[in-house]
């Protein structure tokens, strides 16, 4: 499951993007307005910008959309700041259901190449913790 927030879809438009995505793919929530995060994914209220808000982005998709991983990417991407973060700030969550690993990201550019970035940063992060648990499962990681 993917919950995204400054990526407007992106994320999802890319996952769906590759042949067979139906076999794997459950879903995506959009959540652009943070009343969105609070009620939909059970961000706790406060900063949305934020490894917290992310991680609870990322656990509230995977539940949501009952999903073994949810995908969780929020963050500015300009011009303004928000939440006393600058444009570029952006975090991503992946929930296991085992554990939740976030990143802070600071990506350059202006509003529509830091959502590009942000989109290619947390869906490289994905592949990443796929292939780490492919690894411990002793399955064989796709190339």
């Amino acid at each position: 499951g993917l919950a995204e927030s400054l990526t407007g879809g992106l994320a999802a438009a890319r996952l769906v993007n590759v042949p067979g995505a139906s076999n794997w793919f459950r879903g995506a929530v959009v959540a652009y307005d943070p009343a969105v995060k609070f009620s939909v994914l059970d961000v706790p209220e406060g900063p949305v910008v934020s490894d917290k808000a992310a991680r609870a982005m990322a656990e509230g998709a995977r539940r949501l959309l009952g999903s073994d991983i949810g995908l969780g990417i929020t963050g500015v991407a300009g011009p303004d700041e928000q939440d006393g973060r600058p444009p570029g700030t952006v975090f991503v969550a992946v929930a296991t259901g085992d554990d939740v690993e976030a990143l802070e990201l600071h990506l350059p550019g202006d509003r529509e190449r830091v959502r590009q970035y942000a989109t290619i940063s947390a869906l490289d992060v994905l592949r990443r913790t796929l292939r780490a648990r492919g690894a411990r499962s002793g399955a064989s990681p796709a190339h």
